[in-house]
């Protein structure tokens, strides 16, 4: 007894060691953040808008190695197969939390191969139609939905995208039909809308904020909880009395299972003490998005509560991807 005691004790004390090394020494090479997105989105901006200041805090290179493809489904299998060792991180967006509810399998547990470490930003989904359009409120857009009876024709992104449940989630609240266009991408889903060839779209704020400077795009609506502070006029659905659930695709790091509490602690106050610099706040909100600022318990918290939503919406709306 007394051995396996003294066994116990040891185990435990090489444990606090490793911890403090962690804690202590961390990083001593380059990190590499990992983006499943390509390079230039509203992923990838957060990256890209983190990498220098956090390489100064660490005295290591941060790294960017973006791996896009299955809706991030490729880079989130490579991030769970990596050691926990603080030397692979991962900023996923919030397809993370949904992949789940829309795939039939997934190669990783989306909750238990993952440590949430800060949640950076959300760009709140909007309701858009183009630039001449006849829809100048989205009471106009939801009146004329509803004398549609072939169901008005909403774009969107991909199959189970954020824009795709914001939609599904609108339909049931409104109670209209429509006819849902999936494109691969924001971008031609988005010139469509442009172009008056489909009427209207859920897209992210910050995937569409130059169409809407340059006056191509019309905001009618936001889907997320408040209203942006770079269209501090469009009203939210919920002040409209069409709320639904926030479906802003949000940007976060996350890292492999069993990442250990002192690297968590570590990237998470250097990288919520970074959003609190004016400058670097400035640029997420110019770009579209809202601070969220939120450490690991919340994240975490965020995670599960998206996952249960996602799974209801996909499964009532029939939302899968093969």
């Amino acid at each position: 007894m007394t051995k396996r005691r003294t066994l116990m004790l040891a185990s435990g004390g090489l444990a606090f060691a490793a911890a403090a090394r962690a804690q202590g020494a961390w990083p001593e090479k380059p990190v590499r953040l990992i983006i499943g997105y390509p390079a230039g989105g509203p992923t990838d901006f957060g990256g890209r808008l983190l990498q220098d200041p956090l390489g100064r805090l660490w005295g290591q290179a941060l790294v960017i190695e973006n791996r896009p493809g299955a809706s991030q489904v490729i880079a989130s299998e490579a991030v769970a197969r990596s050691a926990p060792d603080g030397y692979t991180l991962f900023l996923a967006a919030s397809t993370h939390a949904s992949n789940a509810a829309v795939y039939a399998r997934l190669p990783y547990d989306t909750v238990a191969d993952f440590t949430p470490i800060v949640n950076l930003y959300a760009s709140p989904t909007v309701l858009f139609v183009g630039r001449n359009s006849p829809y100048r409120t989205a009471q106009e857009l939801l009146a004329a939905a509803r004398r549609d009876t072939g169901g008005m024709a909403f774009a969107s992104s991909g199959n189970g995208s954020s824009g795709h449940f914001a939609l599904e989630m609108f339909r049931r609240k409104v109670g209209i039909e429509v006819t849902h266009v999936a494109f691969r991408g924001a971008a031609p889903a988005l010139q469509e809308v442009v172009a008056g060839r489909v009427p209207a779209t859920f897209s992210t704020l910050s995937g569409a904020i130059g169409l809407v400077r340059d006056g191509n795009l019309r905001p009618l609506a936001i889907g997320g909880p408040q209203r942006a502070e770079v269209l501090a006029g469009v009203p939210t659905l919920e002040e409209l009395g069409m709320g639904i659930p926030d479906t802003s695709p949000w940007y976060g790091f996350l890292g492999p299972k069993g990442l250990p509490r002192p690297i968590v602690d570590r990237v998470a106050n250097d990288v919520l003490g970074l959003l609190r610099d004016p400058a670097i706040g400035r640029r997420i909100v110019d770009a579209g998005g809202v601070i969220l600022a939120e450490g690991p318990e919340p994240f975490e918290a965020r995670i599960r509560r998206e996952l249960a939503e996602n799974a209801v919406i996909a499964r009532e709306a029939g939302i899968r991807v093969e």
